[in-house]
């Protein structure tokens, strides 16, 4: 196909009948197809995926193992199974893969399709968990301000950002507290100040909740609206102890840190804290499928086993565990585990951590850990600094994501370091652009 400029590109009437994700813009444009971390569009277009998508392609777009592993499930004619009557091979053996690779304590799994389904299900199992042991009164869910987990009625509710009051009235019985980050920032505190004022902050708003009320702390390991700066690791431990301390479970949003980004196998690895429950999605299934998990403690999981040891966990939902996707997430694990990512992701990230912070200097700070990357610019003026940058960046042919303090980079794991430097080239030429 002939390129297109994207001055005289025009959207056919066809597409009127889409709901796009975000308003139409001249930057809105019709992929075609991809190879590695490229990207093809309806225009002609190459662009380098600095994204992964949204965390989420973290092999790239022409992984032979998973989409081999798709292609004999078709083969099989089972792309879906009566969910209500049993299961499939695949889902069983995803399971199985995804314990081996969690903390230890983590023991069972709920496969389910996208991060959002993951939050409400881990609402709805920790309430129920402290109702079957008895304390029904606990039904509080305590979150962060500044935080994300989804877009459905209950995972807007545990985000603590005032965007989502545009949906009206949200769950009761979701209490916030402020994160380290925003404390550090407001007071000028260390992080380990931060942590332990943060933790402190969590302890009294269990206490003034009252502990029999409070069910679950939901939190997430690194976050993308507080500029993927790292918390201090204390912060996680007292944390820990303070959800041992009033029976609380802990819940870790890994939606986007699980699955390798963080260079470990999750988030919580890297943080040094096993929690009760694990959100994970994004990268689970490489991108080749709707597929997330909730990853559940043995603690968690030992009230609702039957004799046999087996556990179930209701209300389902419709492709909860669906055997073409399970097909490519246990694909997905099986390549990333035996593949050795780990290694090149810590490489590939000592890389990035250089070249990008030599090339935007010291207009702006990079924060990464592992492949999750976020470059927070200055914006005294406030012209939505993040978003002239990403324009900048589409410009040149690289996608990455504005934010309001600035941009996310996410590269796959399969990105070489000749593509990371052409990244952090067409950053640092956007930063020029923009900043000056």
């Amino acid at each position: 196909m002939a390129a297109e400029t994207v001055d005289t590109f025009h959207w056919p009437a066809e597409t009127r009948s889409f709901c796009a994700e975000l308003p139409f813009t001249p930057r809105t444009t019709i992929f075609e197809y991809g190879r590695g971390i490229h990207l093809y569009d309806a225009r002609g277009r190459d662009f380098l995926d600095a994204l992964s998508g949204v965390f989420v392609t973290c092999f790239g777009y022409d992984c032979a193992p998973i989409t081999e592993a798709m292609t004999e499930q078709l083969r099989r004619g089972l792309t879906f199974q009566p969910p209500l009557h049993g299961t499939n091979h695949n889902a069983l053996r995803l399971a199985d893969a995804l314990t081996g690779i969690a903390p230890d304590g983590i023991s069972a799994v709920k496969l389910l399709s996208g991060g959002s389904e993951a939050v409400e299900a881990a609402i709805r199992l920790a309430r129920l968990y402290h109702t079957v042991s008895g304390n029904p009164a606990k039904q509080k869910i305590i979150s962060h301000y500044e935080s994300y987990h989804g877009a459905t009625y209950g995972s807007l509710a545990l985000t603590g950002h005032p965007g989502v009051k545009v949906f009206g009235s949200p769950m009761p019985d979701v209490v916030h507290t402020m994160p380290p980050e925003a404390l550090a920032k407001q007071w000028g505190l260390t992080a380990e100040q931060a942590g332990e004022q943060a933790a402190a902050m969590i302890e009294q708003t269990i206490v003034a909740e009252g502990p029999e009320n409070v069910a679950a702390l939901v939190v997430e390991t690194f976050s993308q609206l507080r500029e993927l700066v790292a918390p201090d690791r204390g912060y996680f431990t007292r944390v820990r102890e303070i959800c041992d301390r009033y029976d609380v479970l802990l819940v870790f949003d890994e939606i986007v840190t699980g699955f390798g980004r963080t260079g470990e196998n999750f988030g919580s690895q890297t943080v040094g804290v096993t929690p009760d429950l694990i959100c994970a999605g994004k990268g689970i299934s490489g991108g080749y499928a709707p597929l997330s998990a909730l990853l559940i403690h043995e603690r968690v999981a030992s009230p609702f086993r039957d004799d046999n040891g087996h556990m179930a966990f209701g209300t389902t939902h419709t492709f909860s565990g669906n055997p073409l996707a399970a097909a490519a997430g246990l694909a997905a694990v099986t390549h990333f585990t035996e593949g050795g990512f780990l290694p090149r992701i810590r490489q590939l990230s000592d890389h990035l951590r250089r070249t990008l912070t030599a090339a935007v200097g010291d207009r702006g700070t990079v924060n990464l850990s592992g492949l999750l990357c976020g470059v927070s610019v200055p914006d005294p003026d406030g012209r939505g600094i993040g978003d002239l940058i990403e324009a900048k960046c589409w410009d040149h042919g690289v996608i990455v994501r504005g934010m309001p303090y600035g941009i996310m980079l996410a590269p796959p794991f399969i990105t070489t370091t000749t593509e990371l430097d052409e990244i952090c080239a067409v950053v640092g030429a956007a930063v020029d652009e923009v900043v000056g």
